[in-house]
């Protein structure tokens, strides 16, 4: 038997009473203790040490914790918020390392598609992409690097909500940096990472972090397939194959914007709320499958779709999820197929070109071969190897742009695919993840001298 950091008692992985871990709603770690709204943002108030396992079912042989820390919502309401911290198996705390953020697509407002739920020994979350995203963060760890996975949407699953992913992973950095077992300070260097919805929070974090987080030391972020304009990606998938997703938005969303609840409460027919319910309580997976091609006009009982959403209401909700209207002040990597079904590049094309007025640094890859869901995968060998140069010191192209065939067509994409399977094989067979390559340049200089 083991006691969580409040005195809950449960049964070890290894006992035959382990049925899994509970669900955040229902997990007492999560509810944050009396005083906590006025700790600083980023306070940890609570911490634990946990098992994780891929798909919940294959234990790894990473060293893992969850820290409950004070952070805030879209309002900068005071909340607790999650983050999962990882070391690689055996790494030495003192010696310096760099965080990486990873944005997770969770992509749903079902709590067991939180990294904190699905990434646990025993969690029963299929359909979940945060549990197929760790065949990737595994390569992070593989090089020795400190992970820090934020369940960055929040209690609520406030999937495409603006600017508070940014501040739960903001805060989530904060804690981690302050979580003595992982070894790092306050000047650690920190990499951002996400693609798709983890794309989106990751921008959200990169924009946010000039103003709500100046002294943390983010020397990167990769952006993958981010979103850019969700007012337009709603647009072109409702009543595509891919209906599901801003589905799972308006479930997510109506909480947020009284002008979207209303319509949903008094302007959809009873299948249209069913509609919506589905999408609240489905993974992306299931979304996906269960509402391909249906069209949120259909269930319409007075104005049309195209009414509403030329409303001032929801044009002003749309200029509001729009990223690029804040400037991040690290180098950015943004990464996008040229034929993504899901994402479009049009969207993407925008959001870079902000960030360049407002003055960012931004390489920009467009892949012709890859799309949405392959671009996932074939993108990680170029994403960790351009924020491993940005972690050993070495500048950013300044505003990039190239087209290629496949980002694959590389040395580095190649070789860094051969590290994939690798890895892979290691996070299949649940052998540990230790770290193998060497620190970065600039941080076995710095501790030479």
């Amino acid at each position: 038997m083991s006691v969580d950091a409040i005195g809950v008692v449960d049964s070890e992985p290894g006992s035959a009473r382990f049925q899994g871990p509970p669900l955040p709603s229902a997990d007492p770690f999560h509810r944050p203790p009396r005083g906590f709204a006025a700790r600083p943002a980023g306070t940890i108030l609570r911490s634990r040490k946990i098992e994780l396992a891929l798909f919940g079912v294959v234990p790894q042989r990473v060293s893992a914790w969850q820290l409950l820390y004070r952070s805030c919502d879209l309002h900068g309401t005071p909340e607790a918020a999650v983050t999962t911290v990882l070391l690689p198996e055996g790494a030495d705390p003192s010696e310096d390392r760099p965080l990486l953020s990873f944005q997770t697509a969770m992509d749903a407002v079902a709590e067991k598609c939180s990294p904190s739920y699905a990434l646990r020994r025993g969690a029963r979350a299929i359909g979940a992409v945060t549990q197929f995203e760790w065949l990737l963060v595994a390569n992070a760890l593989r090089r020795g690097w400190a992970v820090s996975i934020a369940d960055h949407e929040g209690p609520h699953g406030n999937f495409g909500a603006p600017r508070e992913p940014g501040y739960r992973a903001l805060d989530g950095i904060r804690a981690a940096l302050d979580f003595a077992p992982l070894g790092l300070h306050a000047d650690t260097q920190v990499a951002v990472w996400g693609y798709s919805g983890g794309g989106m929070a990751s921008s959200w974090a990169v924009e946010m972090a000039p103003t709500y987080a100046p002294e943390l030391n983010i020397v990167g972020a990769v952006l993958g397939a981010p979103v850019g304009d969700p007012g337009q990606v709603f647009e072109r998938l409702n009543g595509s194959n891919y209906a599901g997703l801003p589905a799972v938005v308006i479930a997510a969303l109506r909480r947020l914007y009284p002008a979207l609840g209303a319509v949903v409460r008094d302007e959809l027919s009873q299948d249209g709320r069913r509609f919506v319910a589905r999408a609240e309580s489905s993974t992306p997976v299931g979304a996906i499958l269960a509402l391909a091609n249906k069209k949120v006009g259909d269930y319409m009982t007075g104005r049309s779709l195209d009414e509403i959403l030329a409303g001032p209401d929801f044009r002003a909700m749309f200029d509001d999820l729009r990223l690029g209207n804040s400037t991040p002040n690290c180098p950015l990597l943004v990464v996008q197929p040229v034929h993504d079904q899901v994402i479009h590049m049009d969207g993407v094309d925008g959001q870079v070109a902000r960030y360049r007025q407002g003055g960012a640094t931004v390489t920009y890859v467009r892949d012709r071969l890859s799309e949405h869901f392959s671009m996932l995968v074939f993108g990680t060998p170029i994403s960790l190897a351009w924020l491993a140069d940005r972690l050993a010191g070495e500048p950013a192209t300044a505003d990039s742009d190239t087209t290629v065939w496949s980002v694959l067509a590389s040395p580095t994409g190649l070789r860094g695919l051969l590290e994939m399977a690798t890895t892979t094989a290691k996070v299949v067979l649940g052998r540990p993840l230790r770290q193998e390559t060497a620190p970065p340049p600039r941080i076995a200089r710095e501790r030479a001298a």
